[in-house]
């Protein structure tokens, strides 16, 4: 899967999701980053990238 589809299509799901609580939704598409603003104003923002290394696990560093 291509990022910039796993992105549009994280955007989809967060944009039509209706018991979510968001307000407000920013693409940036040139740094792969998503921004949400929630309904009692909270901003979170998504970084969607590629993990490279990580294809036979899901270990992170703390």
């Amino acid at each position: 899967m291509e990022l910039n589809y796993f992105r549009d299509k994280l955007f989809d799901l967060l944009n039509d999701n209706e018991g979510m609580g968001i307000a407000d939704l920013y693409a940036d598409e040139r740094n792969s980053l998503l921004t949400v603003r929630t309904e009692d104003g909270d901003v979170f923002e998504i970084v969607c990238q590629q993990a490279v290394g990580k294809e036979d696990g899901w270990t992170t560093v703390s």
